[in-house]
């Protein structure tokens, strides 16, 4: 999808979270990845934590960044897998408004690239919620960077044409 490189790009306020019961700030090499990607392209890394893979946790974790007027986008990385511990859809299915299904098509459809058919079982998804949007990936690089590189860097692009999720951010609200 082409850039308009006439219009403005609008940086937005970002949180990032890493879900995993084994990561640490020190080894958390998805999220650091995650990061540096957000800051390179131009946009404010707001927040950034750990939260364990617990589903009343996760979801506490998320509503008050929800609630947060600072926050505009949530991007998580881990917990999308198939294993009893891989609670983020779950969670995310507690706190959505809306779900945006096209994000986990399009991921598994671009990780099949990479991966071949082991991407069945990733279950990154993306949701709506009280005007923040939520961004489920999963937990390794290579997730990460086809997540980011084959769909946020464009449709977190005010550039990106014909349209993008940051021209509707205004919308977003609305009843």
């Amino acid at each position: 999808m082409p850039i308009d490189e006439t219009r403005a790009f609008k940086p937005i306020n970002i949180a990032l979270l890493t879900i995993s019961d084994t990561r640490t700030a020190a080894d958390d090499t998805s999220g650091d990845l995650l990061a540096g990607l957000i800051k390179a392209k131009g946009h404010r890394l707001i927040t950034r934590a750990i939260e364990r893979d617990d589903v009343g946790a996760l979801v506490s974790r998320l509503n008050n960044w929800i609630d947060d007027t600072q926050i505009d986008a949530i991007i998580s990385t881990g917990g999308t897998g198939l294993t009893g511990r891989d609670i983020t859809p779950e969670a995310l299915d507690r706190v959505k408004e809306k779900d945006i299904p096209g994000f986990g098509e399009l991921f598994r459809w671009l990780s099949y690239q990479t991966i071949g058919t082991s991407t069945v079982q990733s279950r990154a998804c993306a949701v709506l919620s009280r005007g923040t949007y939520i961004f489920a990936l999963p937990g390794s690089n290579g997730a990460v960077k086809d997540g980011w590189n084959g769909i946020l860097n464009e449709q977190l692009d005010s550039r990106n044409r014909p349209c993008n999720f940051i021209e509707l951010m205004p919308r977003l609200r609305e009843k």
